[in-house]
Order: C-alpha cells, then sequence, then structure tokens
C-alpha cells in the first residue's frame, strides 16, 4: 500500500482520539443522564455546543495529517478526487439512496492509505456540500462519518493466508465492504438526529410496563434506547435509501473498480516519495 498521507505514531494517536471523540458526539445522548424535565414529551434540542466543536476536531486532525506528510502532490491528488467525488455527488444527490460518492472513497482509502481516505472523506463531502447548498448541521456530522468509511478502508487487510489481496478477491472484499459501509453511514447519520428529530410523546411507556414507540427516551436504559433506534432505522431508512446506497456501492465497485484501482495505484506511486534524496554534491560528481 502506497500511502500519500503517511501516518505518524502521533498522526495515528489525533487520529484515534478524534475519532473516538466524535463517536462520543453522535452516542452522548444514550450514555448520559438527562433532567427528567427531557421527558415530558417535549422536543429534545441538540447540543448546539457538539455541532460547533465537531468542525475543530475535524480540522485539528486534517492539520495534524498535513503536517505528517501531506506534500504538494498527495495535496492535489486529494483536490482531484475532492472534485470528482463532489461532482459526482451532485450528478447523484441520494435520489432513493443512489449515491456515487462512497465507492471512490472507499477505492482511494483502500490504496491511498487510511490518513488520505479520512481526508478525501472529509473534503469530498464539504466540497459537494458548498457545491450543491447542503450546507447546514448535518454536515460535520456527514464529514466525519464519510471520512471514517474512507479510513476503514485503508485498515482492511492487505493480505490473506500470507497472499497478497487482489484480482478478484480485492473487488469482492471491497464491494462487500462496500455494503456494510452504505448500513453504517446510514445508522450513523440517523443516529446523530434520531434524538431531536422527534418529541418523547411517541416514546410513552406502555400498560405492560415497556416503552413504545420509535423516539428516544431520555433516562431510558442504554439497550431499551438502542432497540428503539434499531426500529426505527429498519423502518426509516435500512430497508430503501441504505439498501439502494449498498447495492450502488457494490455494483459500482464490482463494475469499475479494477480500473480505477489501477489508475489509483499508478497514481499514487507518483503521488509517494521513495528512496533516498541524492546529495548535491554526489549529483554534481556525475
Amino acid at each position: 500500500m502506497n500511502a500519500a498521507v503517511p501516518l505518524t505514531r502521533r498522526s495515528a494517536w489525533v487520529l484515534g482520539l478524534a475519532s473516538l471523540a466524535g463517536l462520543m458526539m453522535l452516542v452522548w445522548p444514550l450514555l448520559v443522564r438527562v433532567p427528567a424535565s427531557w421527558s415530558d414529551g417535549s422536543r429534545l434540542d441538540p447540543p448546539f455546543l457538539f455541532l460547533a466543536l465537531l468542525p475543530v476536531v475535524v480540522a485539528v486532525v486534517l492539520a495534524e495529517l498535513s503536517e505528517g506528510g501531506l506534500d504538494a502532490r498527495s495535496l492535489a491528488l486529494l483536490g482531484v478526487l475532492s472534485a470528482v467525488n463532489a461532482v459526482a455527488r451532485a450528478i447523484s444527490p441520494g435520489l432513493a439512496g443512489v449515491e456515487l460518492v462512497f465507492f471512490l472513497l472507499i477505492l482511494a482509502g483502500r490504496v491511498l492509505g487510511p490518513g488520505f481516505g479520512f481526508a478525501l472523506g472529509c473534503t469530498s463531502l464539504l466540497a459537494s456540500a458548498l457545491m450543491t447548498g447542503g450546507v447546514g448541521p448535518w454536515l460535520p456530522f456527514q464529514m466525519l462519518c464519510s471520512a471514517w468509511v474512507g479510513m476503514l478502508a485503508g485498515l482492511l487487510p492487505q493480505r490473506l493466508g500470507g497472499r497478497r489481496l487482489r484480482g478478484r478477491a480485492e473487488i469482492v472484499l471491497l464491494a462487500a465492504y462496500g455494503v456494510l459501509a452504505a448500513y453504517l453511514f446510514g445508522a450513523l447519520m440517523n443516529l446523530s438526529s434520531w434524538p431531536f428529530a422527534l418529541g418523547s410523546a411517541t416514546g410513552a411507556v406502555s400498560a405492560d410496563g415497556t416503552a413504545g414507540g420509535l423516539t428516544y427516551v431520555p433516562g431510558a436504559p442504554v439497550l431499551e434506547n438502542l432497540h428503539r433506534f434499531a426500529v426505527y432505522t429498519l423502518l426509516t431508512s435500512t430497508g430503501g435509501w441504505d439498501t439502494m446506497r449498498a447495492i450502488t456501492n457494490a455494483v459500482a465497485i464490482v463494475v469499475l473498480g479494477p480500473s480505477i484501482l489501477a489508475v489509483l495505484r499508478r497514481a499514487a506511486r507518483r503521488a509517494t516519495v521513495t528512496g533516498r534524496v541524492a546529495d548535491p554534491a554526489e549529483l554534481s560528481a556525475r
């Protein structure tokens, strides 16, 4: 693997801590005790402090990755792929779940490494949001979740049974990951809005003492709220949007993956500097 954005140990720690912070911003309603006044059926408002901090977390990670080795050629490659992804999203704006953003993100993360995949996930969604007018409080979560998709693609195994994964086996691996990533992205984006999208009136306790409905119940046990969220996301997106996104990812990777992987690997060899830099005196002696 040619890592266009090589991860130093410090960069890996920053990336891990930022991912943990982002995950906490997604799941905090499930983990903290909230005031009893939030369970009176009123609308639960999102924590705007978290929305303000999330872009800062993403910016810190991108700055750290840049310091770790994002040279001019890697930056140019990142810009080109971000622009391609932005255009791809503009011509396939998630209609019925059909999106052409993630398959290229997965392929680039696979070839260019987890650091590049994280950066490309952030910049692609930002560029497409600016192009299509999709800027809103959901954008930082979209950027972070897309960054995870690219990062995890870069962490997929390169070898299986001592042999390098190439050809059909690699395409099968990436297509399977594309399906998984589609459902993971959809679930995380649902989780970012689910506690605030509806009031808790539909989450009233039924006669048998169990909580009914699909909405978040402040103060309820974690497993109970997770069950409610699973039912909510299954009914609202998994059977439609997420499944179509998974099919789009798999088909695009199978059809276009081999040729795009070859192009990206050629670009990676040009973007990654290897070998020893010759001394000027040595060059003059030649």
